[in-house]
């Protein structure tokens, strides 16, 4: 049941929860900014470069590289510097995405 609703947690995360974002913070645009945001799980690819690709009980926060916490300073440090409206965008739904990945690993600490 626990993994169940982890499930459902993270794909609404991934989502449906952007479209809230979007439409809360960036109203004139909010179809546009979740397509942004939705595109941002495109970081994902990044699963490929690991064997096994997908191992339900690997935290991705600092494995991957476009998890690491390198990238996540990159994505940090582009939200709060960029003034192009877009990259503000793209880096928040990457940020996000850290977190919803991040409360990923909470739940499998709870799972374990």
């Amino acid at each position: 049941m626990l993994r169940a609703l982890q499930q459902i947690t993270h794909y609404s995360l991934h989502l449906v929860f952007p479209g809230v974002i979007a439409w809360f913070f960036f109203r004139e645009d909010w179809k546009k900014a979740w397509l942004i945001m939705l595109a941002t799980m495109l970081v994902d690819l990044d699963h490929l470069t690991a064997d096994p690709i997908f191992d339900p009980a690997r935290c991705s926060i600092g494995f991957h590289p476009l998890h690491s916490y390198y990238a996540i300073s990159v994505y940090f440090l582009l939200f709060f510097f960029s003034r192009a409206k877009t990259i503000k965008i793209l880096s928040f739904g990457l940020l996000f995405h850290m977190l919803t990945d991040y409360q990923d690993c909470l739940w499998m600490s709870l799972t374990m």
